[in-house]
């Protein structure tokens, strides 16, 4: 079976643009009713997808975290390019670990984290997401049981370096955050399964602004931009952009 491949998107509703930056594992679908969300309030939007991701499982471990900033930093400059001089950042997950890079290292307005992990405690969590992400697309392949174990263990096995540089980049991220100085809205979904959630009250603590806020969503779990609180995230991700300096 033939199996279409996700795309990047740009959603044009103003000028001011807002980077969106998918999960690990996800790709640019995390993001798309944010996208669409904040083009019917007025921005432009912008969502990458990065080396690996939306393609079969092979393709990822082959990327690099590296790489992943490149693509990032590629998209950043790609939204310059289009003649957008305003940029706010919003990411879920390792989305939220790559803005919290980009709020340190490039000029923008603003950065959006959901459920973005600063410990890489959950190793095992993620390892079972990408085994359970594997198995979905072997079987969307059309591949028998048999086969997909087979093939699904060694992707395992061969996974194991890319999970070790994942944990490295996240760790060089977390010990950088008290140099932002970007406004910033830090989510947090009560119900995350996926990462520890002190990571929301640890961004919230250590980022140097003094425009900050952080929000928990009781109902949701990790991939928060398409649970039931999905709404009202929508909405305090707009207030928050509209209370930006964009002068």
């Amino acid at each position: 079976m033939k199996i279409k491949h996700p795309e990047p998107f740009t959603f044009e509703g103003g000028d001011k643009a807002v980077l969106l930056l998918h999960g690990f594992t996800g790709h640019s679908a995390d993001v798309r009713m944010l996208g669409r969300f904040l083009q019917k309030n007025g921005y432009t939007s912008h969502a990458p997808i990065y080396r690996g991701h939306g393609k079969e499982p092979e393709a990822l471990i082959d990327a690099t975290p590296d790489q992943w900033w490149s693509d990032v930093v590629d998209a950043l400059n790609y939204l310059r390019e289009e003649g957008y001089k305003d940029i706010a950042v919003a990411g879920l997950s390792l989305g939220g670990v790559l803005g919290l890079k980009l709020a340190y290292s490039e000029q923008i307005k603003g950065i959006v984290t959901m459920c973005s992990p600063m410990f890489f405690d959950n190793e095992e969590q993620l390892t079972q997401g990408f085994r359970f992400k594997a198995n979905q697309y072997k079987q969307l392949e059309g591949k028998d049981e048999e086969t997909i174990k087979q093939e699904v263990e060694e992707l395992m096995n061969e996974s194991k370096e890319m999970f070790k540089q994942l944990g490295d980049f996240i760790t060089s991220v977390h010990d950088e955050v008290d140099q932002i100085y970007t406004p910033a809205l830090v989510v947090q979904a009560e119900q995350d399964e996926m990462i520890n959630i002190e990571s929301a009250d640890y961004i919230y603590e250590n980022v140097e602004t003094d425009h900050k806020d952080i929000k928990w969503y009781k109902n949701s779990g990790h991939v928060i931009t398409m649970d039931k609180e999905k709404e009202q995230l929508h909405e305090d991700i707009l207030e928050f952009l509209e209370l930006l300096d964009w002068s």
